[in-house]
């Protein structure tokens, strides 16, 4: 036994009183959570944007609410992978279907949000939600693996196909992600003259693991103009088409983001809250 005379045992007792005691994670008392690899934040209220103003995606919006409804009821639910086009609304449709969802049933169901740098820890988070008496969807937003990484790519197959860190029954995983096959794609992925096409195949088998994915794509003129639209109406804000479209023009595109950009300047200049 050391003496508790010793000074270095003295010191080290005292720093250890002060030391903070780990925070334990209350997994009912919110509405969502970021995850940061060390523990949890709760989130008091989510932040997400109605439904009915998510224009040009009405198939990708029913699959993904229809989804998040049976894992808020218990039921059987798909791992989903979103991908496509920047600014079409991939995170903002996760977020609005599952406050969507939250607001149908109470209090059965939570989005935890993980960063990319958090990834290695996600063992250690499906170890505390397994323990709890809920329903979680673990987000991870903008989702990309470099081409020479393996061990993530490894990891992510093993948590969605059932290996021995998969992640537990009440959780799934939703990703969104620009490209399909996840991993950056090189030019030199067809330099194989014997098997051009298996690099490309094993990076798509990596998305094939999601029992649900939707593609993005860029939106017509048509379907812009009806985004801006429904947010107008929804703020009683008044737009010109035309002005409108030459707003997309300087940006080189047209997408639900870009249409949120022209309705946040035209609130600016009349004052109207969003």
């Amino acid at each position: 036994m050391k003496d508790q005379g010793d000074p270095i045992v003295r010191i080290a007792a005292a720093l250890e009183r002060l030391s903070p005691p780990p925070q334990q994670t209350d997994w009912l008392a919110h509405a969502a959570y970021v995850w940061t690899g060390d523990g949890a934040r709760g989130v008091e209220r989510l932040e997400a944007p109605a439904l009915a103003l998510l224009k040009g995606i009405d198939r990708q919006k029913a699959s993904v609410t229809a989804n998040i409804r049976r894992l808020a009821q218990g039921s059987p639910a798909h791992d989903m992978l979103l991908w496509g086009a920047r600014g079409m609304g991939k995170s903002a449709l996760l977020r609005a279907a599952v406050a969507s969802a939250q607001a149908e049933i109470p209090g059965t169901l939570a989005l935890v949000q993980v960063g990319a740098d958090a990834l290695p820890t996600l063992v250690r988070l499906f170890a505390e939600l397994a323990a709890a008496d809920r329903r979680f969807l673990v987000f991870i937003d903008d989702l990309g693996f470099g081409a020479g990484d393996t061990a993530g790519p490894r990891q992510l197959r093993s948590w969605l196909d059932g290996g021995v860190e998969a992640r537990p029954g009440n959780v799934r995983l939703a990703v969104t992600s620009n490209r399909r096959a996840i991993l950056t794609r090189e030019s030199s992925e067809q330099s194989d003259p014997l098997n051009p096409r298996d690099e490309l195949d094993d990076q798509l088998a990596l998305a094939d693991r999601f029992g649900m994915a939707l593609g993005f794509h860029v939106c017509s003129q048509d379907e812009y103009l009806a985004i801006i639209r429904g947010y107008a109406d929804q703020y009683g804000l008044d737009w010109d088409e035309s002005e409108a479209l030459e707003w997309s023009r300087r940006r080189g595109a047209r997408s639900g983001r870009v249409a949120w950009h022209f309705i946040t300047e035209l609130a600016g200049r009349t004052g109207k809250p969003l």
